[in-house]
């Protein structure tokens, strides 16, 4: 994605937060060509502290459209959160993450998954009987070893840390495009 195209996301993602609060929609007029089927989350920032982060591991609506919804749900509803308020907008920096298709990493032995995950290229998927993800970004900025980082997904869907051990259960890896209003 060039350069021009990150802003205009970004700028869509910061209308849709404002928007939200003076209850219209944001200014879709000059996005309508981004409608690539590609999963993506938006990351808000409050004083370099995450604040929220909602997305869509598989495309659902055309890319902006999931850029709307995703920094709403971010904002809003994410349930580690209160809802963003609006006198923190001001202090809210917001990043994208533009995902590849999840590849599922098919293993003899949970061995070879150590040896699959490329630490700050890889973001991680577990589905068992619960599901869980991690960005690329969360095992560069936690200096996470691969077994780490599987134990975190595991502990992120709910489930027991050596759960991704469980041949049964499914991992899933990706790439993401990440910018960020502070790349500027």
């Amino acid at each position: 994605m060039n350069k021009k195209d990150q802003a205009l996301l970004l700028k869509l993602a910061r209308n849709t937060l404002e928007a939200s609060f003076n209850d219209t929609d944001p200014d879709t007029s000059n996005i309508g060509h981004l409608t690539q089927l590609r999963g993506c989350f938006v990351t808000l920032h409050k004083h370099n502290q995450l604040r929220g982060c909602i997305g869509f591991p598989r495309p659902v609506m055309p890319l902006y459209e999931q850029i709307i919804a995703a920094s709403k749900a971010a904002a809003f509803d994410d349930p580690r959160f209160p809802p963003l308020s609006k006198d923190e907008l001001k202090d809210i920096v917001i990043e994208i993450s533009i995902l590849t298709r999840p590849e599922l990493l098919k293993a003899k032995s949970s061995d070879e998954y150590l040896k699959n995950i490329n630490i700050g290229k890889d973001g991680l998927i577990i589905q068992g009987r619960s599901s869980g993800l991690l960005l690329p970004q969360v095992a560069v900025e936690y200096k996470f070893t691969p077994e780490k980082f599987l134990e975190s997904v595991s502990e992120k869907a709910g489930m027991d840390k050596d759960d991704w051990k469980n041949l049964s259960n499914k991992i899933y890896t990706f790439r993401a495009e990440i910018f960020s209003e502070d790349d500027k």
